[in-house]
């Protein structure tokens, strides 16, 4: 019996996926698998101001027996969020820094950042500035970054008192020992030259290397595709020579040897990925998803929403169905028990509520759309006009205890007056 390899001292700390939309040129499952077969511990998704593949690639890698850490590259403004304008002394819109997320509280701060980079920031780009980071600053690690990164902006210039400026703000904002300096040697000549600047920082601040490779394809034969990618994010053609190029051909996901290799002389920064990989353990559970909804309060007499909802079900199904059948009767047993066990009770009554005032009020209706239209529930307390029992309709469709998701009607309002139901609602049951 031959032993398990054992695990690989280098993980990929700068990934991005197809969610770095028109600029990453690799799919959450291939990445993972790649990982997987490079027997890499752990692996990061950091797309470009954004976290929209950070479900699918937890679970992916969770599946593939591959520790995930989730994490974006941002967009930092040079100065404040919201000047929207060039700035005479920086040639950036916005400098890039990577976030990794340590824990649960470092996933909440990076879902605020990214919703306010959109909300407040953006400028060409979704953009935060360091006030903002300082504020959602916890539960996270930094990174600094391609060659537009903030330091390595200033590195490139020639500036590395600026540099030093930049790297020691970070390593403040973040704490010392959550900013890491990036090195990277994916066949750019800007690469190279910065490399002793930022271990001299490093050195001077005692700031931690790590070796990254801002992995935008799989394989080096990819690179033809990403190019063509990129050409449709700038509206260019393959022939034309004036336009924005990431040409090396090497920002593909090397092997762990292959990473060893290119960073001979700095060993340390290889296997110090793993010291960061180790410091990621974000936990999410998804077996006890909670939903957020409005209370329900019933009528007098009611003890909770569960007996009101059974209590208009029934008084419908005697107004729908002037003659119930032992079929219709168990149908509406097994949609109440349904709803009951994933506890969505409030949420028919609050649907039928707002939908029972907009015909009080003279506001059309639809019939009802989607999978919504399967249940006898919605039928009989008239959210749907369609009876799913005449026309053989599924509710699993709708709600499925195997499946646990929001239950979603796909309700109709009258165009020039929705409005009003929507502030019916926010009166109502408050603007939460």
């Amino acid at each position: 019996m031959t032993s398990k390899p054992a695990d690989v001292d280098f993980v990929h700390l700068h990934n991005h996926t197809e969610y770095s939309l028109l600029d990453g040129a690799s799919s959450v499952e291939a990445l993972v698998k790649l990982a997987a077969e490079f027997r890499m511990p752990a692996l990061a998704i950091t797309d470009h101001g954004n976290m929209f593949g950070a479900i699918k690639f937890y679970k992916a890698a969770q599946k593939a027996g591959v520790k995930p850490i989730i994490g974006a590259e941002l967009y930092v403004a040079p100065r404040s969020r919201t000047e929207k304008k060039p700035d005479a002394d920086i040639h950036e819109a916005s400098f890039h820094l990577t976030l990794l997320c340590r824990n649960e509280i470092g996933y909440h701060n990076l879902m605020k950042l990214t919703t306010r980079a959109y909300l407040e920031g953006f400028y060409y780009r979704p953009r935060i500035d360091k006030e903002l980071l300082a504020e959602h600053a916890e539960g996270l690690i930094g990174l600094s970054g391609c060659l537009k990164g903030e330091v390595n902006y200033y590195l490139r210039r020639d500036d590395p008192e600026r540099a030093m400026q930049a790297a020691s703000q970070y390593q403040q904002i973040l704490g010392q020992e959550n900013f890491y300096l990036d090195v990277m040697r994916a066949g750019f000549a800007d690469q190279e030259k910065i490399i002793p600047g930022i271990r001299d920082l490093g050195a001077t601040l005692d700031i931690p290397i790590v070796a990254t490779n801002d992995c935008h394809y799989l394989r080096p034969g990819d690179a033809r595709a990403h190019d063509a990618l990129v050409c449709i994010q700038t509206g260019k053609k393959l022939s034309d020579t004036n336009r924005m190029k990431m040409t090396s051909g090497e920002l593909y996901f090397r092997s762990p040897e292959e990473m060893s290799r290119v960073f001979a002389d700095m060993p340390n920064a290889v296997r110090r990925t793993r010291e960061v990989a180790d410091r990621c353990n974000l936990l999410l559970d998804f077996e006890h998803i909670r939903f957020h909804l409005p209370h329900y309060r019933p009528p007098a007499g009611f003890a909770d929403a569960l007996e009101y909802l059974k209590h208009l079900a029934r008084e419908g199904l005697h107004r729908r169905y002037h003659r119930e059948t032992p079929a219709i009767e168990e149908r509406l047993a097994f949609e109440l028990d349904v709803i009951a066990k994933m506890g969505f009770p409030g949420y028919f009554l609050i649907v039928a509520d707002f939908i029972k005032w907009a015909k009080a009020h003279d506001i059309p209706v639809g019939p009802g759309r989607g999978s919504g239209a399967g249940s006898v529930v919605a039928w009989c307390l008239t959210i749907t006009d369609l009876d799913p029992i005449r026309f053989g309709l599924l509710f699993e469709r709708f709600l499925n205890p195997e499946r646990v998701s929001m239950p979603d009607f796909d309700v109709d309002f009258c165009q020039e007056r929705r409005g009003e139901v929507i502030e019916y609602v926010r009166q109502k049951y408050g603007v939460d």
